[in-house]
């Protein structure tokens, strides 16, 4: 099933095809490019991708929108809004008439594939200039412009292997592990430092291939560089967020009681539903969130974690939906997120590593000193600036 949701949803029939062409560039797919496979690659619940060359040669993968999205989205929305409100007029403690909301503001910008260009080359351009030390290693298609539209997006061909597919990337020379510690390195990176961030990374969405620039093993071993697809949803943190949400996760993985409290207040949880949230983060009971072990939240990914996670969530169902109706939704977004990446490790590395923890622990400490950091200067600058100081009065 879940390969289905992911890439392998109901097709469009290449006439379809053919008539966004028609309608965005004016002519066929066999006018536009030179080759055109009309057999899709993939097909998700959004767009389908298709093989191409174009005119001067270069081979490309084609995004294309599925026809009928713009004339149902409003009523698939319209359908949610009526399944959600009845749900909670009969379940007052079913109360999800937030993800609605999410959903009326997201859906837009999904379906505007030009958008989704602008969001990867801003992704690339952050890691280029906020986290130079993985640039290299963080990595998304080229976006051919000229060939592209609103509902058409061209894009360089990636020849490379899905992040799950463990034995390609075996194969390839490159560790599982050293894949594992990149995405928490790269999703660290854009939470908690760029505030701008990649909030669909499931394992349709992510690939793997050798650093192109690096031709040296390691122990036998190539660096590996990952390659991010479908840039459709992202979410921006506020500066003030973002240093919450760091400070919180810096808490958890340090077990600092007293600042996870502190943090999730300021994130709206509330002081009686903090313990909740912590949970909630990191599938952990509150006694192991704080115990001082340096293991405390790693996930072996067994049937016994797995039935502990289902027995709090049956256990605190309406408590998690209080909690959900009262965090910003871009922070509902982050636990989306973060259930994803939580699935990816899985498969990679059999639950959450150590490493990934140590990772995250570090970048946020990084992000969260830099802005004690730029509280001082800018104190410092006030200071300076007051006449007092400077012997005017």
């Amino acid at each position: 099933m879940r390969a289905s949701m992911l890439k392998r949803c109901p097709v469009s029939s290449y006439e379809q095809v053919c008539g966004v062409f028609g309608k965005d560039m004016g002519e066929s797919p066999e006018t536009v490019f030179a080759e055109f496979d009309p057999v899709p690659l993939a097909s998700a619940s959004l767009a389908q991708v298709h093989a191409a060359r174009t005119h001067d040669g270069q081979k490309v993968a084609v995004k294309v929108q599925h026809d009928h999205l713009t004339d149902t989205s409003v009523i698939d929305i319209a359908t949610v809004d009526l399944i959600v409100n009845t749900l909670h007029y009969v379940f007052p403690t079913f109360d999800y008439r937030w993800l609605v909301d999410e959903i009326r503001e997201s859906a837009p910008k999904e379906l505007d594939f030009l958008n989704e260009a602008k969001n990867s080359e801003k992704c690339l351009l952050n890691f280029r200039r906020l986290s130079p030390h993985i640039a290299d290693s963080i990595y998304a298609p080229k976006v051919y412009w000229n060939l592209s539209s609103s509902r058409i997006l061209t894009m360089e061909f990636m020849d490379a292997k899905e992040i799950t597919d463990v034995n390609g990337i075996k194969e390839l020379g490159i560790r599982p592990v050293d894949v594992s510690n990149l995405v928490s390195k790269a999703f660290a990176e854009m939470i908690f430092k760029h505030g701008f961030v990649h909030c669909d990374p499931h394992a349709a969405n992510l690939m793997i291939r050798p650093l192109p620039q690096d031709s040296k093993k390691t122990f036998g071993w190539r660096k590996p560089q990952l390659i991010l697809l479908d840039h459709g949803l992202y979410k921006e943190l506020d500066y003030a967020t973002r240093i919450s949400y760091a400070s919180l996760w810096k808490a958890l993985v340090f077990a600092d009681a007293k600042a996870i409290k502190e943090n999730s207040v300021k994130l709206g949880a509330g002081e009686d539903l903090h313990a909740l949230f912590a949970g909630v983060l990191t599938m952990r009971p509150w006694k192991r969130v704080i115990d001082p072990s340096v293991d405390h939240l790693v996930l072996d990914g067994n049937n016994t974690d797995r039935s502990e996670v289902q027995m709090y969530a049956s256990l605190y169902f309406s408590e998690i939906s209080e909690l959900l109706r009262r965090l910003p939704r871009v922070i509902l977004l982050m636990l989306k997120t973060n259930d994803c990446l939580r699935a990816v490790n899985h498969v990679l590395v059999g639950g959450s590593s150590m490493e990934s923890f140590v990772i995250i622990g570090r970048v946020s400490s990084e992000a969260v000193l830099e802005a004690k950091k730029m509280a001082m200067r800018s104190f410092l600058n006030k200071l300076l600036s007051t006449p007092t100081v400077l012997g005017l009065v």
